[in-house]
């Protein structure tokens, strides 16, 4: 029998160590590369808390998570002009375990948070990533997103 997937909402019992390994893993080659994110070496309170600010799913192979997003309502007092725009919600803590990666898992993570999204009356979607991860930006140009400004 295939392995089954399955993108859904974080539940209040899900593994938040699990969860933190994902981010971690997922993450790992850009943290190797020089790049500092977040999700490198986040905490599992870290992990915690980014999920409660926005709608955090998850992707399951077999019940067991092999990638996350979470998508974040409006931030009023972001210092990210863009973020605080009441109809542009922002996507964070996107991971999938890399031996899963390219197997289209991600984009249907992605979709999943954008039409929760949309439904909540998102007009725009926006997200960041470091300049030096190429591969990553050229994903995100392909899904249909511009580059609009740079900051630190």
């Amino acid at each position: 029998m295939p392995p089954i997937e399955t993108i859904r909402r974080l539940r209040d019992d899900d593994d938040m160590e699990c969860l933190t390994d994902v981010i971690h893993a997922g993450y790992a080659q850009l943290g190797s590369g020089g790049m500092r994110f977040w999700g490198t070496h986040q905490t599992i309170d870290d992990t915690r808390t980014r999920c409660s600010e926005g709608w955090c799913f998850v992707a399951e192979i077999n019940n067991a998570i092999i990638g996350t997003i979470t998508i974040k309502p409006p931030q009023p007092d972001s210092e990210v002009p863009f973020y605080r725009d009441p109809f542009t919600w922002s996507l964070t803590q996107f991971a999938v375990l890399p031996e899963l990666q390219g197997r289209g898992i991600g984009k249907r993570l992605h979709d999943a948070a954008v039409h929760a999204a949309v439904e909540q009356g998102a007009h725009r979607i926006a997200l960041d990533t470091a300049e030096p991860a190429k591969h990553l930006i050229a994903m995100y140009e392909s899904w249909g997103y511009v580059l609009i400004g740079s900051c630190d």
